[in-house]
């Protein structure tokens, strides 16, 4: 089975996740999504298989998120996805996909719905 993680080493639940996978005897291609960031049109297809909004993905913690101002009134989807391109921290993690769907897996056990049969 072919899965992509991507990954925060830094990230427990990332850790988790990663580790779960390959205790079920599965490795998959790990994107350290930091070094890695994906682009804006790799973000879309991701919550389009997720099916979720730009908000949904935000990562509610930390500086940048608080400089942003990302929570503040009439922000739009598309500039909730410009931040995420250009400050890959603000993409919760960790993002899970498989051919059976994708996942952000907080917590780390929603990855058992993906992979268990």
């Amino acid at each position: 089975m072919e899965i992509t993680i991507y990954h925060n080493p830094g990230c427990g639940t990332s850790r988790n996740t990663l580790q779960y996978l390959r205790d079920q005897g599965l490795e998959p291609k790990v994107i350290e999504y930091l070094k890695t960031p994906p682009d804006r049109a790799t973000l879309k297809s991701l919550l389009k298989k997720m099916n979720i909004t730009p908000g949904d993905l935000l990562r509610r913690k930390g500086d940048v998120y608080e400089s942003l101002k990302l929570d503040a009134p009439g922000v739009t989807d598309d500039q909730i996805l410009d931040a995420m391109v250009a400050h890959p921290i603000l993409i919760e993690r960790p993002i899970v996909v498989t051919p059976s769907g994708a996942k952000l897996c907080r917590p780390w056990e929603k990855v058992k719905e993906l992979v268990q049969a």
